[in-house]
């Protein structure tokens, strides 16, 4: 059985005044199987969370672990950790110009799996998962995510998870700007991929509504740049009623976090 753990990770990211920290001794582990939902206000340091664990050069990991099944990820590549079996799912996905995302999509499936897939095949599986997620199949010859709406970039990145099928898929705030039918259909989609049972999911989100689709096994509240608080789906419930006052001081705090990108 897969696991991803984290252990006392510190991030820091550089700004005019030197390096801020922004994560301060984050300690989680997910094991196959298992989906675990991270929430709290903007600025808590969430997204950063995603961006270290991916390997963005923005984000300078000053000390912890992170082990996907006993490997350090730290000391791999972006395309290692990527083989490895870790996907990130980005809250604003880029645009590709130049490149299908037919072209995008086979390159990214024979990097994963170590060689070319075959094309009869390869074709079959890309229309089943674009019909599953109500993609139209000219999609395929557009440019990756150009001219597409928020949307439609996030059931690419939804496409992108069925493909290739990592061992842990870390979800960056998946339900921004998708509106109710958008929601539940890519929603199906990572339950779909949650289906198989040996893989994990990390949700990072503000709201409970992805949550009403995607039922998390543990909850856990984020401020100041680590975990302050976990407990199972009553606990997304607490949040949506009360917010995050009391973990993060003052309702003054709180609009000010949430004012904060």
């Amino acid at each position: 059985m897969s696991t991803l753990e984290i252990k006392d990770l510190h991030v820091s990211v550089a700004t005019e005044d030197g390096p801020k920290e922004i994560l301060k001794g984050v300690d989680l582990t997910i094991r196959a199987g298992e989906t675990h939902a991270i929430m709290g206000p903007n600025g808590s340091g969430k997204s950063t969370l995603a961006y270290a664990i991916a390997g963005h050069p923005k984000y300078e990991v000053t000390s912890g672990e992170v082990l996907l099944d006993g490997q350090d990820v730290l000391g791999m590549t972006v395309d290692e950790r990527a083989r490895a079996g870790l996907f990130l799912a980005m809250q604003y996905p880029v645009e590709v110009p130049g490149v299908s995302t037919a072209n995008f999509l086979r390159a990214a499936a024979t990097a994963i799996r170590g060689e070319s897939p075959k094309l009869r095949t390869w074709v079959k599986e890309v229309k089943s998962a674009m019909s599953d997620l109500d993609i139209d199949p000219d999609f395929a010859e557009r440019n990756v995510n150009e001219g597409f709406s928020g949307g439609e970039k996030k059931r690419h990145e939804v496409l992108q998870l069925a493909l290739l099928k990592p061992k842990f898929a870390v979800l960056d705030e998946t339900d921004s700007g998708l509106d109710v039918d958008a929601l539940r259909v890519v929603s199906e989609g990572v339950n779909r991929y949650r289906a198989g049972g040996d893989t994990g999911v990390l949700l990072i989100t503000h709201y409970t509504r992805i949550l009403q689709h995607i039922t998390p096994d543990v909850v856990h509240v984020f401020a100041g740049g680590r975990i302050v608080e976990s407990g199972g789906p009553e606990l997304a419930e607490e949040l949506e009623k009360t917010g995050y006052v009391r973990f993060t001081g003052s309702a003054a705090d709180t609009a000010v976090a949430e004012a904060t990108v």
